[in-house]
């Protein structure tokens, strides 16, 4: 690992949000789903949740641009246990719908921990998952097009709550734990030696400042 690609990471996940993510529902399309991670990827979400769709998540790695690798991806069978999961830890759900009460998605406030709710393009978001949001938006469009392909939708949603994030100085500091951010970095600088040491059990060791190991690197060593 060299000092210059470590400390790319470590600027990398300095700036990830653990309270922004997207519930895709049943998002079936492997270009959209890589996709919608790629623009996770972009405003720094740390975890994306899926409904798994019938024949069940591929992702396309050519249009994901490789981001499957750093974004977390939480699989659910069914919406309810995935709303549940994002509404114990305090999220807002914020569905994508064109509802006779749906505000303008700029009017949203994304500061709040926030989950985007966005639905599989020819059946939107289930009436389910409705049911359950606290809020739904959309996008203001003027021509004869009335919905947006889901990636580039979930696109603008993100960037709005980029900028309003950044304008509340939400990405000047880490907001992991130290424990989180840690084991994290290290999966991600080290992802074959993470492995290994998951499979054997064990704690991974501690790094250096340019990420070094500062313990054996090797599972199953003997550490002071």
């Amino acid at each position: 690992m060299l000092p210059q690609r470590f400390h790319r990471l470590r600027s990398v996940l300095d700036r990830r949000q653990p309270d922004l993510t997207v519930v895709m529902d049943r998002v079936h399309k492997e270009h959209n789903l890589s996709a919608i991670l790629r623009n996770c990827d972009a405003v720094g979400v740390l975890s994306v949740h899926a409904v798994v769709p019938e024949g069940g998540l591929t992702l396309h790695h050519d249009t994901s641009g490789g981001t499957s690798k750093w974004m977390r991806v939480r699989e659910h069978p069914g919406i309810g246990e995935a709303l549940d999961a994002l509404g114990r830890d305090g999220f807002q759900v914020v569905a994508a719908h064109p509802s006779d009460t749906a505000v303008d998605y700029r009017e949203v406030d994304y500061t709040l921990p926030t989950a985007l709710l966005m639905g599989a393009e020819r059946f939107g978001v289930s009436e389910a998952a409705l049911a359950r949001a606290d809020v739904t938006a959309v996008i203001p469009m003027v021509g004869m097009v009335r919905s947006l392909n889901v990636s580039v939708a979930t696109s603008l949603f993100l960037f709005e709550a980029y900028r309003q994030r950044e304008a509340a100085g939400m990405y000047e500091t880490s907001r992991l734990s130290r424990d989180t951010y840690d084991q994290i970095l290290f999966e991600w600088a080290y992802p074959e030696f993470a492995q290994r040491f998951q499979e054997a059990g064990e704690s991974y060791p501690a790094l250096g400042p340019d990420g070094e190991f500062l313990d054996p690197p090797l599972p199953g060593a003997q550490r002071s």
